[in-house]
């Protein structure tokens, strides 16, 4: 009986001493937790690409000869549904990007081109004008400007910003880089777990079995279960209704005749990823272009797509996504808010699937306790 009493006060005195240790390093230890984060950056980056493959990959290898006896396509069908995948990724990032810039950057072309007539046809105005205004024409009368002065400072200042902008084409170039390079090392470690998935997942099996009572193994495996579950059908729903807006968003700018509709199908349907507030993301892009060409079609073009979003969101949204997930709008909204505050927009994109794991946990873990008791 002292034995035991003994061990639990060692237990609650190491306990407290942790507690004390971490209160008072907590800065040393965020600090620390923070850069092993960013050293594994691109593990976790790798791990992120290989789980959104996968979905891809396991629906390609059950097209690539799912009947044949052949040892040699059977030997390729991994490497060749990995190739595949990362291609047909690649393609539709290519495709996006061939529709979305070339056309943004013609509107930007087209404003900066009508800005200096308009400058223009303002100060042509306002000196046809000055006589009607006495007030302008001595304000206009009496201004001084010492042009000598005023190029003198703009040389110095533009001497001493060049050294400000040159770092910070350096500082530039240099985070490119090293997101290219973290996007490569992803890459390669994601074909990694990829190529050896089905040899990991009885790794950890293997572990489980060594190190967990068979109860405890059974709960490991139902929670992952659910949460890679929930995850999956996030992902393929959140695509299907991203392509689903997109298309309508094309399909109803053309009918009614607004510039760029293609491009701002595509802006919409990219940004319709991001759950709930996606499509307004997309929204001001599309306004901003059509604004370029006719503003008073940029306005009707809200209107247009502020009905497309209640559609979507009362009839696409909870068809597509919700049913799929089992999270109801209240809580979707939810789990958006707080992961967009914490962590922005990766935090939208990973609140909703969190919050339907957990929220299909939690319900069970009711249905359960409530079972028992009757």
């Amino acid at each position: 009986m002292g034995n035991n009493r003994y061990g639990t006060y060692c237990v609650i005195g190491v306990i407290a001493a942790a507690v004390c240790l971490f209160v008072m390093k907590v800065d040393r230890i965020v600090e620390a937790v923070s850069l092993v984060f960013s050293a594994a950056a691109p593990l976790l980056l790798g791990c992120v690409i290989a789980y959104v493959l996968n979905i891809l990959l396991k629906r390609l290898e059950k097209l690539y000869f799912p009947h044949t006896d052949r040892a040699a396509l059977i030997k390729s069908r991994r490497p060749v549904c990995i190739l595949l995948s990362f291609v047909a990724l690649f393609l539709i990032l290519v495709f996006i990007v061939n529709l979305v810039v070339p056309e943004l950057l013609s509107s930007i072309r087209l404003m900066t081109d009508e800005i200096p007539p308009a400058i223009e046809s303002a100060r042509v105005w306002a000196i046809a004008h000055s006589d009607e205004i006495p007030a302008f024409q001595d304000s206009l009368k009496r201004m001084d400007i010492d042009w000598q002065n005023m190029a003198k400072k703009t040389m110095d200042f533009l001497v001493a910003g060049a050294g400000g902008i040159f770092s910070s084409v350096v500082s530039v170039v240099s985070k490119a880089f090293g997101a290219a390079t973290k996007v490569l090392i992803g890459t390669i470690f994601a074909i990694y777990l990829l190529s050896a998935k089905e040899r990991l997942c009885a790794q950890a099996d293997k572990i489980m079995r060594a190190f967990l009572k068979p109860e405890t193994r059974k709960k490991v495996r139902y929670v992952a279960g659910t949460f890679h579950e929930t995850f999956t059908s996030f992902i393929v729903g959140q695509c299907m209704e991203a392509v689903i807006i997109g298309c309508l968003c094309a399909v109803g700018m053309a009918v009614l005749r607004m510039p760029y509709a293609v491009m701002t199908g595509a802006v919409v349907g990219v940004t319709a990823l991001i759950p709930v507030v996606g499509a307004y993301i997309g929204a001001a892009v599309g306004a901003f272009m059509v604004f370029t060409v006719n503003p008073l079609q940029a306005v009707l073009f809200v209107v247009f797509l502020v009905i497309l979003q209640q559609l979507e969101g009362n009839l696409i949204y909870p068809r597509v996504v919700g049913a799929s997930i089992g999270l109801p709008g209240l809580w979707v909204l939810a789990a958006v808010t707080i992961g967009g505050g914490v962590l922005g927009i990766g935090g939208m994109l990973l609140g909703v699937p969190l919050a339907a794991a957990a929220y299909r946990l939690f319900g069970d873990a009711v249905n359960k306790r409530l079972n028992g008791r009757t």
